[in-house]
């Protein structure tokens, strides 16, 4: 794949993910002008959420039966006429369709890293999905400090037209520059999905398996206390002694943005076989990110640092799940993705939604200690994965598979092992 083909898909997740968080610096302006009570603004931007996760359920497993290409296309397409609706509301409910539509269809994010899974060769699969993901980090990130600062020259409707106008000028590029997909063909003892339905139903499945699950908890933990960061770091800037703007606190994104830019080397020690220990240390460097972070209310330089070891250290297991989940299933990519983003979206809600809480009762050491936390229990689950017998390992093909024929992780490979008696 192309330098410009990786960038390309990059933005169109910076784009897509950018339409759940930009409403989060213009809450206050956004609920007064349609009408919202103040004690509801969260529900702004709990309804995209919402939306994303049935878009995770409903929308992700088409990319398992049609063409992936043509998919994002049609998807950045239908955010686009969300963001128009959400941009000309003049009654709250039809803002709140509006963001519904665009966090359902922001989905578009994993069809988007499914493709360049897919198009990839083996060697390059690691450093592809490091590269597009980091376009998630990006919106995220990024859309705290543009949007309000584009809000305060133009409203924060200007967001969502801005918004529109990218996702359309996107669809268009992905259908010219990116080429069709080759799907391969399947695992020994595994049957791709061949409909919608089937695609769906199949997803139960994978909860059954030890990498999936293993995974998938290691990411809820991993983005709780990534949450408990992003959700309750205004909170103490804006809170004696620093009194931070709006604006200055935006600025926080910008610090994070480089710790998870710079795991973007992540993907290539994935390809080298790496992902596991890899996934150890950065789950240790995020617990211990934890105690330059609380300082905060002493020091801005030594929470500085920790801010961007925390993003350098989720970035890069981030990465890693995802290079060893789409290695043990090339035939259902979109699929496993978008069920791995689940444990993602819960763990993201937990953290929002305790940091506060916790620091209403007890200040930012307390969020600090729940932000630690988090990561020590992901920490857990690795370490004991890592100790568990290989031999026990279910089949990593639905199981869909033979007695005689099964899949497994070996425990420092990205790729599946098969095992044949």
């Amino acid at each position: 794949m192309t330098v410009w083909r990786r960038l390309l898909l990059a933005m169109v997740c910076g784009v897509a993910v950018a339409s759940i968080y930009a409403a989060q610096p213009v809450l206050e302006p956004m609920g007064r002008d349609l009408g919202v009570p103040p004690g509801l603004t969260g529900w702004i931007v709990a309804t995209g959420q919402f939306g994303y996760l049935a878009g995770l359920v409903l929308l992700v497993p088409l990319g398992d039966v049609v063409d992936r290409r043509r998919l994002i296309a049609a998807h950045l397409a239908i955010t686009a006429a969300s963001m128009v609706l959400t941009a000309s509301a003049s009654a709250s409910w039809v803002a709140f369709a509006g963001l519904a539509a665009a966090g359902m269809f922001a989905v578009v994010v994993q069809t988007t890293v499914a493709y360049a899974a897919s198009v990839s060769v083996p060697a390059e699969r690691g450093r592809n999905i490091g590269v597009v993901t980091s376009g998630v980090v990006v919106g995220i990130l990024g859309a705290r400090a543009v949007t309000g600062a584009l809000a305060e020259v133009w409203g924060w409707r200007s967001i969502y037209v801005v918004l529109a106008v990218l996702s359309l000028a996107l669809a268009a590029l992905v259908l010219r520059v990116l080429p069709p997909e080759e799907r391969r063909s399947p695992l020994a003892g595994y049957a791709p999905p061949t409909g919608y339905v089937q695609a769906v139903s199949s997803l139960g499945g994978l909860f059954r398996q030890r990498l999936f699950l293993t995974r998938g908890l290691i990411a809820f933990f991993l983005f709780a206390s990534f949450g408990t960061l992003w959700s309750g770091l205004s909170l103490p800037l804006a809170d004696a002694p620093w009194h931070l703007s709006e604006g200055q606190v935006g600025l926080f994104g910008f610090v994070g943005l480089a710790g998870a830019l710079g795991a973007a080397r992540a993907g290539r020690w994935a390809d080298a076989g790496r992902a596991v220990p890899v996934t150890g240390l950065a789950l240790a460097l995020l617990v211990l990110s934890w105690a330059a972070i609380a300082q905060l209310p002493w020091s801005l330089w030594v929470p500085i640092v920790g801010i961007v070891l925390l993003d350098f250290a989720v970035q890069a297991v981030h990465v890693s799940n995802q290079h060893l989940l789409t290695t043990a299933h090339p035939d259902r990519i979109s699929s496993i993705i978008g069920s791995y983003m689940v444990f993602y979206s819960l763990g993201s809600a937990l953290g929002a939604a305790a940091t506060t809480a916790v620091f209403a009762a007890h200040g930012w050491a307390g969020s600090s200690l729940l932000g630690a936390g988090f990561a020590a229990c992901a920490l857990v689950v690795w370490s004991a994965d890592r100790r568990l017998p290989r031999d026990g390992c279910p089949p990593s093909s639905d199981g869909a598979g033979t007695p005689e024929t099964r899949t497994t992780h070996a425990p420092d490979q990205p790729g599946p092992v098969t095992h044949t008696r």
